[in-house]
């Protein structure tokens, strides 16, 4: 039996085999689209409870395909709601009286990222961008999705990934010619439980390789 079958089964040994090959692709793109490892390793618990909750909506009989589509979309949906929690939390604690003055420890704790350098630059060209635009380049550009794959993921159709991505490109491109951001060096993968970002090339040149694709 496939994996695709055990899993829509409900098999846990199949989970299990799910969680060891594809969690740190969760966890990479959960990171790429917060920014946060913490919050980045809340959402790959909470991508394969829900990936158990909708082990039936898992397509059977259509070969072996990987499940790492089917995942990556879960996680983009899970960040989401991660995101408007975090934006209601945000307004609830804006509507509070302000506390007195506390110091201020985030530098202290900048010190401690490996590459924070270049983890600000990535984390600049993704704010620069709507969610959709980040999105579909967390999925395409460095969780290595195809169109199709992407896709799914994102339940859209293939020429709206193709159009969003190239939009996306030609976006960072006009910032990073426009001095508003300077381009990354490094924005590869980043390490699980440590937030760090490695790899080459600056952010431009990574965008128009998926041009060609």
């Amino acid at each position: 039996m496939s994996l695709r079958a055990r899993v829509h089964a409900g098999d846990p040994v199949a989970f299990r085999e799910l969680f060891d090959e594809h969690a740190r692709s969760v966890y990479n793109h959960a990171f790429r689209l917060t920014g946060d490892w913490s919050t980045a390793e809340d959402a790959v618990s909470t991508t394969f409870l829900e990936a158990w909750r909708l082990r039936q909506t898992v397509r059977v009989g259509i070969g072996d395909g990987s499940l790492r589509p089917w995942l990556l979309g879960i996680t983009t949906n899970v960040v989401r709601n991660i995101r408007r929690a975090a934006r209601r939390h945000a307004g609830a604690l804006a509507r509070l009286p302000k506390p007195e003055m506390t110091p201020d420890f985030a530098d202290e704790v900048a010190l401690r990222v490996d590459d924070r350098e270049q983890l600000g630059l990535v984390r600049a060209a993704l704010a620069a961008l709507r969610r959709p635009e980040r999105e579909v380049l967390a999925l395409c550009v460095w969780s290595g999705l195809d169109y199709a794959a992407a896709a799914e993921a994102l339940g859209v159709p293939v020429g709206t990934v193709r159009s969003r991505l190239f939009r996306t490109r030609k976006k960072l491109e006009k910032l990073v010619e426009a001095g508003r951001l300077r381009p990354a060096e490094k924005c590869g993968e980043p390490h699980v439980g440590r937030g760090q970002i490695t790899g080459s090339r600056e952010i431009a040149a990574r965008f128009a390789q998926e041009n060609s694709r």
